[in-house]
């Protein structure tokens, strides 16, 4: 009985003791990163939209019956290729009506030039009088006059001829057939088909006019332009072609155009890309990994590990490269170890306990 009080009395006493120590506390379980030095690019990122470099809309130049269309729709054409014919015989006579005439009045031309060389000649012999001389020159001069205006219905109707054949003006992919062989189409007013270049191909995209200065001091350089189609992964390298000479008012931005080369054909018209443009690579980047930043009321800071216990420090982020956060020189070292997962957790001054 008497141990047992002793051992009842000890336990108590023990438990008194307990309650007057504060609770050591807990280390908190974080992963960390280090901090490191490394080339880092500056790149624009932006979405932008695939745009052929030129678009021609096939009309034709006379009116006619369409004979024959020599490809499909959605066919790639090149420049100069027969598309369409039109019925040519209505030209074809049309043409050698006026080479008649033209033969025609080529003869009665050079009879007028005859019959004023004899005029001048007789004119100087006075064998006739000034208003017969006089009259020998306007015929020969009407002549000549009716000649040009054959010889230019001749190129009219030789060039009505041509146009019965309708060439591909430019290289590219055909659209929809509008008409099909055996319509009537009219000059200048039917739509057959509508061509896009897409070799080489433009992407039309907007980046905050606040990196102007940066692009035009980077410009006489060749500045790489890779674009992405949406829900793609094949990426398309280019280059900037095109920077606008108007900042947009409305939404604080201007508007660039990249061009490639597009051998392959991952980029098609009117699609929707990712736009990554590199102006430059900075050397010797301080950078931390993005997810280690956090935004708070006085800025932005990260916990960094020292001797098991984290510390707050205000860092201030230059920019985004991936997962990648370019903060300022000495704010942080090399080779110090932040905090990436579990710093919501934490103040400064905990204890942690780093994971592998």
């Amino acid at each position: 009985m008497k141990s047992a009080s002793l051992i009842s009395a000890a336990a108590a006493l023990l438990l008194a003791c307990g309650k007057d120590r504060p609770p050591s506390s807990a280390a908190v379980p974080v992963t960390v990163a280090a901090v490191g030095l490394q080339p880092v690019p500056f790149e624009l990122v932006a979405v932008g939209t695939v745009e052929p470099i030129q678009t021609v809309t096939i009309q034709p130049q006379v009116s006619g019956q369409l004979n024959r269309v020599s490809f499909r729709e959605g066919d790639e054409v090149g420049r100069g290729q027969v598309l369409f014919q039109i019925d040519s015989r209505p030209f074809a006579a049309a043409l050698a009506q006026a080479q008649a005439i033209l033969a025609r009045d080529r003869a009665g031309a050079i009879n007028a030039r005859q019959e004023l060389e004899r005029s001048t000649r007789l004119a100087e012999q006075q064998y006739i009088t000034a208003q017969e001389y006089e009259q020998a020159r306007a015929s020969a001069g009407a002549a000549e006059a009716t000649l040009a205006a054959d010889e230019a219905a001749v190129e009219q109707a030789r060039l009505s001829l041509q146009y019965a054949t309708i060439r591909a003006p430019i290289g590219g992919r055909t659209g929809s057939l509008m008409v099909r062989e055996g319509n009537l189409v009219r000059e200048n007013a039917t739509i057959l088909v509508t061509i896009n270049q897409i070799r080489p191909i433009l992407v039309r995209f907007a980046v905050p006019a606040s990196n102007l200065g940066v692009i035009q001091r980077y410009r006489k350089a060749r500045i790489p332009v890779a674009a992405t189609p949406s829900g793609g992964d094949a990426e398309a390298e280019g280059s900037l072609s095109f920077v606008d000479n108007t900042v947009d008012s409305t939404t604080g931005t201007i508007m660039l155009k990249g061009e490639f080369q597009n051998r392959d054909g991952t980029l098609w018209p009117g699609g929707f890309v990712n736009v990554r443009t590199r102006l430059f690579v900075q050397d010797s980047a301080l950078v931390v990994p993005s997810a280690a930043v956090i935004g708070g009321q006085q800025g932005t800071y990260v916990f960094v590990v020292r001797d098991s216990t984290a510390d707050m420090k205000k860092v201030t982020v230059d920019r985004e490269a991936g997962d990648l956060s370019v903060v300022q020189a000495g704010e942080l070292a090399p080779g110090d170890r932040v905090v990436t997962d579990g710093q919501l957790l934490l103040r400064p001054g905990a204890r942690v306990q780093v994971r592998q």
